[in-house]
């Protein structure tokens, strides 16, 4: 056996560790990338408007007036709703899809 390894496997370790370092790093360029990034979802043909950011943290909520029905607030809570959960799930769409790229489709728990 090889002093310090296997045998044979001296300079593809090496290779294995430096392509490592260099995923790690992209990974988390990506990821400061995704988190300056903003999502935008619209229902209600545009009655409820919100924005997310890459951290996943509610920007802004944009209500048209003509919406607020005080005779009917579960129908605007039930826009707020969907157009928060829609947002999100556009940021994590985004953050799957880029960080998918960089590692291949592996599938490693806790990594983003």
């Amino acid at each position: 056996m090889a002093k310090g390894g296997f045998p044979g496997m001296g300079g593809n370790m090496n290779n294995l560790m430096k392509q490592a370092q260099k995923l790690q790093k992209q990974m988390e360029e990506a990821q400061k990338d995704l988190e300056n990034k903003e999502f935008e979802a619209s229902v209600g043909g545009g009655a409820v408007t919100v924005r997310v950011s890459g951290k996943k943290e509610l920007k802004d909520i944009i209500i048209k007036p003509e919406v607020v029905d005080p005779d009917d607030v579960e129908m605007l809570q039930d826009l707020v709703l969907t157009a928060v959960n829609e947002a999100l799930k556009k940021a994590e769409e985004e953050t799957n899809s880029s960080m998918g790229k960089l590692t291949g489709g592996l599938n490693i728990p806790g990594m983003f």
